[in-house]
């Protein structure tokens, strides 16, 4: 079939046939004013200035007369820190008598209210009971305590947000509320902690000192870290329980875990084995899988331990000449 040229190609027009009795319909007219209508000759003034101040701004930049980078971004100045200046005894309840201030400052808005707070005791159950609106419903929770080997991390903050989201919604309902807070003392971690402690300030081993005398160091770690776990706590904001605050070498908590352990023994669910352990030769004492640093090896490999004079060996296979019997 020969190709048609393309100035004769015309698309077919589908349309409908004017009939007798039906209406005809007129097409408006689409089209701008005339050239020389006032609104036309606006629009085209308009046009006009725009590609003028486009052609103005572009010829500055090629003439080096723009502003540098530095001159168009607006100077960098330190924010003000505004304060809590007024007198407040621990806790008063925080005078907001006066102005606020003119941006918003943290140190300013959580100032003096935590104390009183607690005074008022705000976060006890008792406290939700006496309420109209209390439901009968109790509430209550543990925070995971965190390991006295340090400070807060953003894990412990996340935890502590969401369980205090919690709290409060349950506390907004009229439920009995308590969240108790605690910490805790992380066994085989804080010993090896204090133990890197007592190296590096007085150069003395644990073996070196009494039983007694290795937990009164303990003890002493655990006063300071503790206290600035708690602190954290309440930078944070949870409305804890102060007064029913625990730690899991406690008294009361000693004695649970004992009788926990004995009855999971009478029940059967206890039971010693022989199986292959994580020994620490610095430690002296087994320890648990997530303790353990694995690090790949390419091969044979000599590596230091702590506890070890000698590097140790890494990486090898052994084969037996002779079979094994069994």
């Amino acid at each position: 079939m020969p190709h048609l040229p393309l100035a004769s190609f015309r698309p077919p027009f589908w349309g409908l046939r004017h009939s007798r009795g039906l209406p005809r319909f007129h097409s408006v007219s689409t089209q701008s004013e005339p050239h020389g209508s006032p609104i036309s000759r606006r629009n085209r003034e308009a046009k006009q200035k725009r590609l003028r101040e486009k052609q103005a701004t572009l010829e500055a930049e090629i003439a080096g007369e723009s502003k540098s980078p530095a001159e168009s971004i607006k100077a960098w100045r330190p924010k003000e820190l505004v304060l809590y200046e007024i007198p407040t005894k621990p806790g008063e309840k925080k005078d907001v008598s006066g102005p606020l201030p003119p941006a918003y400052s943290p140190r300013y808005v959580e100032a003096a209210w935590y104390p009183w707070w607690v005074r008022e005791g705000f976060f006890k159950p008792e406290y939700q009971a006496r309420l109209p609106q209390a439901t009968g419903e109790t509430f209550s929770m543990c925070i995971p305590p965190p390991n006295v080997t340090g400070s807060l991390h953003i894990g412990h903050a996340l935890t502590v947000a969401i369980q205090d989201a919690l709290v409060r919604w349950h506390r907004m309902r009229g439920d009995q509320v308590l969240w108790v807070p605690g910490s805790d003392h992380a066994g085989i971690a804080t010993q090896a902690v204090v133990e890197k402690q007592l190296w590096k300030e007085r150069g003395v081993r644990r073996h070196e000192l009494s039983r007694e005398a290795f937990l009164r160091e303990v003890w002493q770690w655990k006063e300071a870290k503790g206290g600035e776990i708690c602190e954290q706590l309440r930078a944070l904001g949870a409305s804890l329980d102060w007064d029913r605050e625990c730690f899991t070498m406690d008294v009361g908590s000693s004695v649970a875990v004992t009788e926990a352990f004995v009855r999971l023994y009478k029940a059967g669910l206890l039971y010693r084995n022989h199986q292959l352990v994580n020994w620490s030769c610095a430690l002296r004492s087994a320890i648990s899988d997530i303790e353990v640093e694995n690090r790949p090896l390419p091969g044979h490999t000599q590596l230091r331990l702590p506890g070890c004079p000698t590097p140790v060996s890494f990486g090898l296979l052994f084969s037996v000449a002779f079979p094994v019997d069994g």
